[in-house]
């Protein structure tokens, strides 16, 4: 359904050109669920707006194609995009409030979104607004509230009765719950699921939480200073993560049962976009870049690796898995 072949994004500055997102090939099947994970500033936001064709300066796609079935969506003229993104893609952003308009009742607004995809009297919007409300677990009567009579997980439960408002095939959801406490969102994810089983789209998960991503994804891509490093299903990186920095990403957050352990952090920060590491652009923080073994760390230091199959399904971009499997 969804490709991704080759995509780059860039930020052109005023003294540098930044690339955040290099080089990015996915796929995404009609129904599945891709978790993307990595930390801030690793390109997953990025690679949302590009999806979308959302991007705006100073960032540009500088290469690669986003094919949606088939079509080319950086080919398209700006009026078919309009009518192509909520009817065929939609996106749930991590603050609802950054969507909606705090002066608005949000009926209102569900009602303008409807009429710029379709002739629709506005008593027929707001039956559907109520529909959709009710679908998510919300009071119909709620669509005459503004943002601010709603909590913070009621109101993203707007956006995602608006990102479905049109049935599209696919929902990305950008760090969606993020703002909300623990218990709202394990709720909103299981209700998404729930909506998900029933009306069949597909959905790409943001987020830098890997541990949501394992229970509510069945394909996981762990992105790294605009690489994807490693895709597997969840099981699988949980089983067995090969990247050393997914490696650490498991490592840092608690286990749920068994015997308690330390925490361990990744040490170092992220690169500088505008002038990442030569190599592997986790050389600088990789436990196993070991300058005594000189041929593996001439390569960590000066070849960009590539993803490779290591199994069925388990792609890594990693020299040490190569060199040790």
């Amino acid at each position: 359904m969804l490709e991704l072949d080759d995509v780059s994004v860039e930020y052109a500055l005023r003294d540098r050109v930044v690339r955040a997102v290099d080089g990015v090939s996915l796929s995404l099947a009609p129904g599945e669920t891709l978790g993307i994970a990595g930390e801030s500033g690793s390109g997953k936001s990025t690679l949302a707006n590009a999806i979308l064709q959302i991007l705006k300066p100073p960032a540009q796609l500088a290469g690669g194609r986003v094919l949606f079935e088939g079509r080319d969506l950086a080919a398209m003229k700006p009026d078919e995009l309009r009518r192509f993104r909520w009817r065929h893609v939609s996106l749930v952003f991590q603050s609802a409030m950054d969507v909606l308009n705090p002066v608005m009742r949000v009926g209102d607004q569900f009602v303008d979104m409807l009429k710029a995809h379709e002739k629709v009297k506005k008593a027929d919007a707001l039956q559907r607004a109520g529909d959709l409300f009710e679908l998510v677990g919300i009071d119909r009567n709620r669509v005459r509230a503004y943002p601010h009579q709603l909590s913070g997980g009621m109101r993203q439960r707007v956006v995602i009765a608006m990102a479905l408002a049109l049935r599209p095939e696919l929902i990305v959801l950008d760090e969606p719950t993020t703002a909300l406490d623990v218990v709202v969102q394990r709720e909103i994810l299981q209700e998404l699921q729930q909506l998900k089983d029933e009306l069949g789209f597909a959905v790409i998960f943001i987020t830098h939480d890997l541990s949501l991503l394992v229970e509510f994804s069945e394909r996981i891509a762990i992105m790294y200073a605009g690489e994807v490093i490693e895709l597997a299903s969840g099981e699988t990186l949980f089983r067995d993560p090969r990247h050393p920095y997914t490696v650490g990403l498991m490592r840092s957050f608690p286990p749920l049962t068994g015997p308690l352990e330390r925490i361990a952090g990744i040490p170092g920060s992220p690169p500088d976009m505008a002038a990442p590491p030569s190599g592997c652009r986790f050389n600088p923080r990789c436990p196993h870049c070991d300058p005594t073994d000189a041929r593996l760390y001439a390569r960590q230091t000066d070849e960009r690796p590539r993803l490779r199959e290591i199994a069925p399904g388990h792609l890594v971009a990693c020299h040490l898995v190569e060199e040790r499997p």
